[in-house]
């Protein structure tokens, strides 16, 4: 019977999608679904409207109220512009418009400014395709109350999204984001102001790229070490995306000289025909950087993701061979150079501080720790990170931060992941390790020696449609209820819960934990130092799990294999814990 419900509202949902507010392309592909008997596409296209997750709106694009299309972009633009002119009564309200490099992408991004500009609200639209953390720097620098970039990050070709950014530059957060949607949830097809004022849309380009690469320039540390190591051998690649022009300026602005880009994927493409998926983290789309790399004999291989705000590193492990570089151990190598070479330069003051997000390993904390940095934990999403930047602005110095999803910010010009800035800085550590004689693996080992093994693994169940998202749902509610009593042999020393705000300890007792908002997260930490977090993803169809294992027992170089072997077959265990 709930099923029979739930077709019958998506088809009066659908129904109303064949009005003449709607062109005749997207008609026709709704007039199919509701013809067709197998009513899965139309149940997915109409089960729910695309809402603003962890990461504003994202979807897969097509016709549908829970897809990427002009009218859902059109009517979200219209909620936000409606919010933005209540949120700042009586002003000339500008924003900043921009997209990557996905099809449909400057389609969507000039409808948006259209649609800002019919409300009266000033629009800065780039050019062309530009990097998200350029897009940050843009409403910071022409001081805009808000921001829009047409992008879906790293998720596959068939999906598009849409950012919503405030006046920081930072993607939007409560009351914000709750206000945006309120306003949205209103918003009819036929109150959307399709036809643009031009005299409201200015085209940006050339003159804030200048101003933003100068703007990196503050995230570089030691000059010295750069200029020393000029001719490093880098092999940069943009997976057909937004980096491929910025990021190698930024590289020859820092003083590297030695730049090598692979050819086949300069060209852009929202289809991105030489990778499976466009996805850092995924070591299938280094493959032909590390080919070129070899070829070259480079010292490091070096990926943007297609809106750049994140980045991958690939460089030699001590056989000479590829290693592929994950997002914990880049965050732990920015965390451990920037605070090691501040302090020999004399560059901290004591005020400083960095930030990870809870899902992050916790060796950074270590490396804080014992050199008297301040660290913070936030929620997963560079707006929470960008939230710590905002408290203390003018108190404190924010002096970088990152998550273990292949993104760092190194300077707060930005209040995004800012792949140009750090692909400058991890390339200033690798000459800063040649200089003493060592590769980017050598400095990981040797933070290991110094602060413990730690090994990170991400196990990613995903759940499409309608049926996927409650069982993800379930899923929650089982591990609330009935809470694994131990992980993979290890004991649970306590459990935090971030929907509760509640460290619950084994021995019963139960404290507050201290974060701006709830979250749908939970965290077991196990006596041994195992960490496994569990959260569903704000945008994809998925439910991820975060493994942290630690093994004390590493004294040297050498002993980095036996660890990681252990580390595994303990991953092995925890997941069979988990019924995973």
């Amino acid at each position: 019977m709930e099923n029979k419900d739930l077709i019958a509202q998506c088809e009066e949902r659908a129904k109303q999608w064949l009005s003449p507010a709607f062109d005749e392309e997207t008609r026709k592909a709704v007039e199919a679904m509701l013809k067709n008997e197998d009513k899965t596409e139309l149940i997915d296209a109409f089960y729910r409207d695309l809402e603003f997750g962890t990461g504003g709106l994202r979807g897969i694009m097509g016709a549908g109220t829970n897809r990427m299309n002009k009218y859902i972009v059109g009517m979200a633009t219209q909620g936000f512009a409606n919010y933005i002119l209540k949120a700042f009564p009586g002003k000339q309200c500008s924003v900043v418009v921009g997209h990557d490099c996905r099809n449909n992408g400057r389609m969507f991004a000039e409808s948006v400014a259209d649609i800002f500009s019919a409300n009266g609200i000033k629009v800065y639209l780039f050019e062309s395709l530009r990097p998200t953390p350029e897009i940050s720097f843009a409403i910071r620098q022409l001081g805009c109350q808000a921001g829009v970039n047409v992008t879906a990050s790293h998720n596959p070709k068939e999906y598009n999204g849409y950012k919503a950014y405030w006046e920081d530059g930072a993607q939007v957060l409560a009351p914000h984001d709750k206000g945006i949607i309120d306003e949205v949830n209103k918003v009819k097809i036929e109150d959307v102001k399709f036809e643009g004022n031009k005299e409201l849309i200015d085209i940006i380009g050339g003159e804030m790229d200048w101003d933003y690469l100068q703007a990196v320039k503050e995230a570089m540390v030691d000059q010295d070490v750069i200029l020393r190591q000029k001719d490093l051998n880098i092999v940069y690649s943009p997976m057909h995306g937004t980096g491929r022009v910025i990021i190698p300026e930024a590289l020859r602005s820092w003083g590297f000289q030695n730049i090598h880009v692979v050819p086949e994927q300069m060209v852009i493409d929202g289809n991105f025909p030489t990778v499976v998926s466009p996805n850092p983290e995924n070591a299938e789309a280094m493959t032909l950087g590390m080919k070129l790399g070899t070829r070259l004999n480079a010292d490091l291989v070096i990926a943007s993701d297609p809106d750049a705000d994140r980045l991958a590193i690939v460089c030699r492990n001590a056989k000479g061979e590829w290693e592929i570089i994950n997002g914990n151990q880049t965050c732990m190598m920015f965390c451990w150079y920037i605070i090691a070479n501040k302090k020999k330069l004399g560059q901290l003051k004591g005020n400083e501080f960095l930030v990870k997000t809870i899902v992050t390993t916790e060796v950074i904390r270590k490396i804080a720790e014992k050199n008297g940095v301040e660290l913070r934990d936030c929620y997963t999403g560079f707006k929470w990170i960008a939230n710590e930047i905002r408290k203390d602005e003018g108190v404190k110095k924010y002096i970088g931060g990152g998550e273990e999803s292949f993104g760092f910010l190194p300077f707060d010009k930005v209040r995004d992941k800012d792949s140009p800035a750090s692909i400058c800085l991890i390339c200033e550590i690798a000459a800063w390790a040649k200089d003493n004689g060592k590769t980017l693996y050598d400095l990981l080992m040797d933070i290991y020696v110094e602060y413990g093994f730690s090994f990170e693994h991400t196990v990613n169940v995903v759940r499409p449609g309608k049926t996927g998202a409650d069982e993800i749902k379930q899923m929650m509610v089982d591990f609330r209820k009935n809470p694994p009593t131990e992980l993979g042999g290890s004991e649970i020393a306590f459990t935090r819960d971030f929907q509760t705000l509640e460290k619950k300890n084994a021995d019963g007792t139960v404290e507050k934990l201290d974060m701006p908002d709830t979250s749908n997260v939970l965290q077991w930490f196990c006596t041994d130092g195992t960490k496994v977090s569990v959260r569903p993803s704000g945008t994809e169809p998925k439910i991820k799990f975060y493994v942290e294992v630690k093994d004390p027992t590493m004294k040297c170089a050498g002993c980095y294999e036996r660890c990681l072997a252990g580390a595994k077959e303990k991953l092995e265990a925890i997941k069979q814990s988990l019924g995973l």
